[in-house]
């Protein structure tokens, strides 16, 4: 069944509201083995609303409205589709008692306007509303245009859509059943990796983005490349037994930048490596200025592992207290190998922990030289057992504001604090620094 999900509304067009309805019901009808094909947003106009239907009837079977199910003027939907299939409008009386006892309920007069929310299409089936006032319909207009059609209206807020969705979504079962299609979820996983660009990461998978089921696709996300793995199969058990080896396969190809499925953040496996150890970590920021402390601690339960991290933006404030030498400062410069690699050693030693992780960069938009240009970061790390620290390279484009350059930073220093927790620091990784997008960082310099 091919799907069509369309907004309404004029603060959608404007800028106001984000569509994020569309996203979620796409979500859903995954789950019911429903294909989307499209996304539109149409603004509060009669003309423009119907000439959506007429385009959406001839490419998909399944149209889902949200929005404009109100009480106000603009509130246009049902009736702009009653109009549209010639159809005339009656008022369910259930759905107009439901909204007289809202209003009762509460003590607040009621506008006769209101109850033109109990107004649907002849032949329509009410989807009652259990948060609001505006019901919805489930309507199968295939006599109407020869052909298959079915639509569900839903209200724009999200609170009241998510509350409706079951109904519509047992309609939606049994217009399947009724038309003996097999039912089928869709399910899928996000691969997360960082320190490689969306490019490469497509080179490498390139064959096992031609599958048809399961299916491979790249997205690019804020400082990191996800991989979308999916397939469609009559259950749940199924369709992850088909993911199981997919992701295995893609894990071999490119694992080394891999760190976690779906929600996975680097903040949150790096708190799950050092609780399963019992370790404890200390921060030294410069470029960062409290930005990977930040990260730490959003994450619950970090105060197992974090105690005592430093934000040493000044130069005397890194000689005070990590121990950073003057004469290192002066010869090498803040930003550079050598002042890293204090700074990790300094901060283990102040606060006694196991690890130590520090950053010293070029944030900018100022501040850069030719020989350390904007989006310069040097990622200092030491461990448990280790007598001196590894140093990491990192460069960022500098064409990325402030803000960005920063989140990047700390994106690479989590990246090899995580790998280093792995064991993995140490070892070179493939060069993946091709894609002209987000460069990897060079081999570890001991």
């Amino acid at each position: 069944m091919k799907a069509e999900i369309i907004a309404i509304g004029s603060e959608l067009l404007m800028g106001d509201v984000i569509n994020s309805n569309a996203a979620w019901i796409s979500k859903q009808l995954a789950q019911l083995g429903v294909d989307v094909h499209y996304h539109v947003a149409v603004g509060d106009n009669p003309t423009r609303i119907q000439a959506v239907v007429t385009q959406a009837i001839a490419r998909s079977e399944l149209l889902i409205f949200t929005g404009g199910l109100g009480p106000t003027e603009d509130d246009l939907t049902i009736a702009t589709l009653a109009d549209y299939f010639n159809t005339p409008l009656e008022t369910d009386p259930e759905s107009a008692a439901t909204i007289q006892g809202y209003f009762i309920a509460r003590g607040m007069p009621m506008s006769p306007s209101n109850l033109k929310q109990a107004k649907k299409p002849t032949g329509a089936i009410t989807i009652k509303n259990p948060v609001g006032t505006a019901p919805g319909i489930a309507w199968d207009v295939s006599p109407q245009i020869g052909g298959r059609c079915l639509i569900l209206t839903f209200p724009g807020v999200p609170k009241e859509l998510y509350g409706m969705w079951p109904q519509g979504a047992d309609w939606i079962r049994e217009r399947q059943r009724q038309a003996g299609e097999a039912p089928e979820v869709l399910i899928s996983h996000h691969l997360h990796f960082f320190g490689i660009g969306e490019s490469r990461l497509g080179e490498i998978l390139s064959d096992l983005m031609q599958q048809s089921n399961p299916t491979v696709a790249p997205y690019v996300g804020q400082a990191v490349v996800k991989i979308r793995i999916a397939a469609k199969a009559p259950n749940a058990n199924e369709a992850e037994a088909l993911l199981t080896p997919l992701k295995a396969d893609i894990l071999n190809r490119c694992g080394a930048y891999y760190y976690g499925d779906d929600g996975a953040t680097l903040e949150g496996c790096v708190a799950q490596k050092l609780t399963e150890t019992g370790q404890g970590l200390s921060v030294a920021e410069s470029c960062t200025g409290g930005l990977l402390s930040s990260r730490l601690t959003d994450v619950p339960g970090s105060s197992a592992y974090t105690f005592i991290n430093f934000i040493t933006y000044g130069n005397a404030e890194k000689t005070r207290y990590l121990e950073v030498s003057p004469e290192s400062l002066a010869r090498f410069g803040a930003v550079s190998p050598e002042v890293a690699a204090a700074m990790a050693l300094g901060v283990r030693k102040t606060s006694q922990q196991d690890w130590g992780l520090a950053i010293t960069g070029i944030a900018g938009p100022d501040g850069g030289s030719p020989e350390k240009p904007v989006g310069l970061a040097y990622v200092g790390i030491i461990g448990p057992g280790w007598t001196q620290p590894i140093v990491k390279k990192v460069l960022v484009n500098s064409r990325y504001s402030r803000v960005d350059i920063k989140y990047w930073f700390s994106q690479y220093a989590l990246s090899y604090l995580l790998q280093a927790l792995q064991g993995m620091l140490a070892e070179d990784l493939p060069d993946s620094n091709n894609s002209g997008r987000n460069p990897a960082p060079p081999s570890p310099t001991p």
